[in-house]
């Protein structure tokens, strides 16, 4: 039997990937990859490495997440190393912990590669610390999207008193989100930020506040991480640095590499 790695492809960027994440990916023989993958990324695979597509769009599965680990299993039969590429981690509101318990009951070796969250390097890539001195000593993620089916559903007061909140796949309820936080406590005016394809040359940054979000929300196209909180208001300071850094180094680039 091969060796299944679940790897973390990061947020979008292809320079985010890890060094361990460039290794397995380069020497893979399949890669099943997911629609929040950056195509460059697959580029790093070797010429006769197998590229087999198991996104999903719209909260749809390509194909079922039983048909997803049914074909690790067959890959590991036939290959000697299989990767699952996953966008940010493939830990954090992904499917890899069942990716690993269904091969670990079969007896298949697999590997964990950590990959770059986005609920922190997207919000970063646009000048938004989810932690700053006297504004922010405490975060949390949240999913946006729950399972169907779920025992216990998210309760939003628990979020009242947190000082920065970022929420994953929350595009398409975000009106509902920001209603239930206003709900819990948390003031209207409080500023919301949404990061449509975060630390890609197409990244946009929407700024709102939790009461038009909840009443009026402003059009934003999925992927995109959804920060709330006063740290919102470093965006607007740290953007023009920001944009500053990127072009420096973009220059550093090209004195190695001209």
């Amino acid at each position: 039997m091969g060796k299944v790695y679940l790897v973390g492809a990061g947020p979008g960027d292809v320079e985010l990937l890890t060094v361990k994440a460039v290794r397995v990916i380069t020497s893979a023989k399949v890669i099943l990859y997911d629609r929040l993958v950056n195509e460059s990324i697959l580029e790093l695979a070797p010429k006769d490495c197998k590229l087999v597509y198991v996104g999903k769009s719209d909260g749809k599965h390509t194909l079922p997440q039983e048909e997803i680990n049914a074909l690790l299993v067959k890959f590991a039969s036939l290959y000697p190393v299989v990767v699952r590429l996953k966008g940010g981690d493939p830990f954090i509101f992904g499917r890899g912990a069942e990716e690993a318990l269904y091969l670990s009951e079969r007896g298949i070796e697999f590997e964990v590669v950590p990959g770059v969250s986005s609920f922190y390097a997207v919000p970063a890539y646009a000048g938004i610390s989810i932690t700053f001195r006297k504004l922010s000593s405490s975060f949390a993620v949240v999913t946006g999207h729950e399972a169907t089916g779920k025992e216990k559903s998210i309760d939003w007061k628990a979020f009242k008193d947190i000082d920065t909140v970022v929420v994953l796949m929350g595009v398409r309820n975000r009106s509902f989100i920001c209603r239930e936080l206003i709900s819990a406590g948390r003031d209207p005016s409080e500023p919301v930020a949404f990061i449509e394809r975060g630390t890609t040359p197409s990244q946009r940054v929407i700024i709102s506040n939790l009461r038009e979000v909840a009443t009026s929300p402003p059009q934003v196209n999925p992927p995109a991480v959804m920060v709330i909180g006063k740290v919102v208001e470093l965006h607007h300071q740290l953007r023009g640095l920001l944009a500053n850094l990127r072009e420096l180094t973009q220059k550093q680039k090209g004195v190695l590499h001209g």
